[in-house]
């Protein structure tokens, strides 16, 4: 595979031999960040896990210190005697059964996040062919589906982020922008992995993190030494 070049000066900063602490590893994930915009930095864990199977899925939202720096749009869905709260919390689109109806008819996604309510799940539910292959589905694990309609927008606005396994058993995370810095980026790093490692199946068998990445948007993936999680 051929990489663009400042894919290969990137790849000039990391030593591929070396597991590099988090500290680290994200400094050095910073500088291999050059290009025209403010590149994401995502963590990639691979887990000892068999996602398959109920008792050994991992799956969680937590709110990050600093953000994700990316605007979030949020869509809440509720009764009219809920509308206010969502709208003071900073929600971009509110509404009940006309929004249901918009996104079922127009195929309308110009949001990030669906938050609903409980009694208004009945009718969401009809969306779960369009909103489930997308992400957009929401659900009570998540935080997206709750009476507290107010919280759940600000956690949302604020940098909330759901994490869960993919198919091949690993969780892929945005944890904030370049522009951040190492020290951020870090705090963002810590609050995760620490979710993920309170999420732990009592089911898992052996190692937990079986493996530690961090990238750029545009860059090398840096990998850090999973030992510390064990």
């Amino acid at each position: 595979m051929k990489h663009g070049k400042k894919y290969v000066e990137g790849a000039k900063l990391i030593d591929r031999s070396k597991l590099y602490d988090a500290a680290e590893a994200l400094e050095v994930c910073v500088k291999t960040g050059t290009a025209k915009f403010d590149e994401t930095v995502e963590l990639h864990v691979k887990l000892g896990v068999d996602g398959r199977h109920a008792d050994q899925q991992v799956r969680g939202a937590i709110v990050l210190p600093n953000g994700t720096g990316k605007n979030v749009r949020v869509l809440a869905i509720c009764k009219p005697d809920k509308e206010e709260d969502a709208k003071a919390a900073g929600a971009d689109y509110v509404g009940g059964e006309e929004m249901v109806q918009k996104i079922q008819s127009e195929n309308w996604m110009e949001f990030d996040v669906l938050i609903t309510t409980p009694d208004m799940m009945g009718q969401v539910g009809r969306l779960g062919r369009l909103l489930g292959p997308r992400g957009l589905m929401p659900n009570p694990k998540a935080g997206t589906v709750t009476p507290d309609i107010g919280k759940a927008v600000a956690d949302a606005k604020a940098g909330k982020i759901e994490y869960r396994l993919d198919k091949t058993n690993i969780i892929h995370c945005p944890i904030g922008k370049v522009s951040f810095g190492a020290q951020k980026l870090q705090e963002n790093f810590d609050t995760l992995m620490d979710a993920i490692l309170k999420a732990k199946p009592a089911a898992a068998k052996g190692q937990y993190v079986r493996s530690c990445v961090v990238s750029a948007t545009m860059g090398p993936g840096v990998k850090i030494n999973p030992a510390r999680y064990v």
